[in-house]
């Protein structure tokens, strides 16, 4: 028995149309079946969350340069070659520079330029008034120098 989509449109309108009483048992069955999906998906979904790790944050060892492992909080015990121990002589101007023996340029030590210099063409200077004085101009890759 072949229907065409037309008839079985015109059965369902049929259907929703009439007063038989089918048509409140039938919603009340979708919203049941409805209901019931979602409270399947919210379960499944806190099942899912639950089993999650927390996030934990772990505090590292820091390296010196020489490979000595220190705790965390304490400072490297010497400055090798350098007049300063990096870190040791922060200030409010943006902390300790440096610059080349040979260059115009200074440098926060963590910029790319400033892993760039040699350390023994290292020169250390605690703020960036001093390497001023000191005839030097600021980087220009180095954000938040003036």
């Amino acid at each position: 028995m072949a229907m065409s989509i037309k008839n079985i449109t015109t059965k369902i309108k049929g259907f929703w149309q009439s007063d038989t009483g089918l048509k409140d048992k039938a919603l009340t069955i979708v919203v049941i079946v409805l209901v019931g999906t979602a409270s399947f998906g919210l379960g499944r979904l806190s099942a899912f969350e639950s089993k999650k790790e927390p996030v934990t944050i772990e505090m590292q060892e820091f390296k010196d340069s020489d490979s000595e492992v220190l705790p965390s909080g304490s400072k490297p015990s010497s400055a090798k070659s350098n007049p300063t121990v990096l870190g040791e002589n922060i200030s409010k101007e943006g902390g300790e520079v440096v610059a080349s023996k040979t260059g115009d340029k200074y440098h926060f030590p963590w910029c790319s330029g400033a892993k760039r210099i040699t350390e023994a063409n290292k020169v250390y200077f605690k703020s960036i008034e001093e390497a001023k004085a000191a005839g030097l101009t600021p980087a220009g890759n180095c954000k938040g120098l003036k």
